[in-house]
C-alpha cells in the first residue's frame, strides 16, 4: 500500500534545524509501561544475562485508536541500540496519539507529488499516528513544534537491527514514520507516561 507525504511537510524542512538522533536514555526504561492493545505484554522479562527477552513481541500489526481530539504534538525523536533490542522513540508535547505498527512493502511514495521516498534497509516497518503532528496548527500563523531530522540513521546511533527511520508525512493529522530495517524481527510496542511516548522496540543481534 502506497504511503504518502503530505503536502506540509516540505514547509518544515529547514537546513539548520538540530540533530537529534541520540540514543534512548535510561529513563525509559525504568518507567511504568502501558499496553499497546488487549494481549500484548508490557512487562520487562530479562534472561540471565540482563537482556531484555521482548516478551509479547511480534510481527503482527499493533493498533490503538486515538482516545480524544486533541492533535499529539510531535517533539522529537530519538533512535539507540539497547541490550536485546534496538529502540525507536516517539516523544509527546501533552498526549499520546493513536498508532499503527506493522511491516508493509515499498514503494514508499510522498503525498501530493507520488514520488518514491528511499528509505535504507531491508524490509520496512510503518509507524502511522493519528491524531499527530509536528506542526501545530492551533496556533494564529501555526508552529513548528518538531525541530529535528526527518531522517535518522541506524549508524550513527549504534543500532544493529534499525538502518534508517524517514518520516514519510504529516499531513491532515495523520503523521507517518518508515523503520527500515536490516532483517525482519520481531517489535514491541508500548507508551510511556510524562513525557508521553510512543516506544517501538526491535529484537536485535
Amino acid at each position: 500500500m502506497p504511503i504518502r507525504l503530505g503536502l506540509l511537510a516540505p514547509l518544515l524542512i529547514a537546513a539548520t534545524l538540530p540533530v537529534w538522533a541520540s540514543g534512548c536514555n535510561s529513563s525509559e526504561q525504568s518507567e511504568p509501561t502501558r499496553p499497546a492493545t488487549t494481549g500484548t505484554s508490557t512487562r520487562t522479562e530479562t534472561s540471565a544475562g540482563g537482556i531484555d527477552t521482548l516478551e509479547g513481541a511480534g510481527t503482527e500489526p499493533v493498533s490503538v485508536q486515538p482516545e480524544g481530539k486533541k492533535t499529539a504534538l510531535l517533539e522529537r525523536v530519538s533512535v539507540g541500540r539497547h541490550e536485546g533490542y534496538d529502540r525507536v522513540v516517539f516523544q509527546f508535547k501533552d498526549v499520546l496519539p493513536g498508532y499503527r505498527v506493522e511491516y508493509v512493502k515499498p514503494p514508499l511514495r510522498q503525498d501530493g507529488s507520488g514520488n518514491v521516498i528511499k528509505v535504507s534497509g531491508e524490509v520496512f516497518v510503518h509507524v502511522r499516528m493519528e491524531l499527530a503532528s509536528g506542526f501545530d496548527l492551533s496556533k494564529n500563523e501555526g508552529e513548528l513544534v518538531y525541530k529535528g531530522p526527518r531522517r535518522i540513521g541506524g549508524k550513527q546511533a549504534g543500532t544493529s537491527v534499525i538502518v534508517e527511520a524517514v518520516q514519510i508525512s504529516d499531513f491532515e493529522a495523520v503523521l507517518s514514520w518508515a523503520i527500515g530495517l536490516s532483517d525482519r524481527v520481531d517489535f514491541r510496542v508500548t507508551t510511556l507516561d510524562d513525557p508521553a511516548r510512543l516506544v517501538v522496540d526491535f529484537r536485535n543481534h
